[in-house]
């Protein structure tokens, strides 16, 4: 029983942790953009899997769901952009 405290206490320090490092992110990220040092494109981009998330989950109302809905589409989003870019190279535009 005394084992099973300490991993629930190991687990929630690391999610802590995560949690943690996931804010200073964000926080460095806005500090950057207000600052000039980082174009708003690059973080769109980065808040795209987000949104996704969030309309899937909009619609589907279930977790689950709605994370296999957003990978299952970042994974199409990058097929297309994979065929995109090949071509832009094959065909000089």
């Amino acid at each position: 029983m005394e084992s099973n405290v300490i991993v629930q206490i190991a687990v929630i320090g690391a999610f802590g942790l995560i949690g943690l490092g996931i804010l200073s992110m964000i926080v460095s990220g806005i500090k950057s953009l207000v600052q000039g040092k980082q174009d708003v494109k690059r973080i769109v981009i980065m808040a795209v899997p987000f949104i996704v998330f969030g309309i899937s989950y909009a619609v589907l109302g279930d977790v689950p769901k709605a994370g296999v809905l957003t990978t299952m589409t970042m994974m199409g989003i990058m097929v297309i952009s994979v065929v995109i870019t090949g071509l832009r190279g094959t065909f000089k535009f």
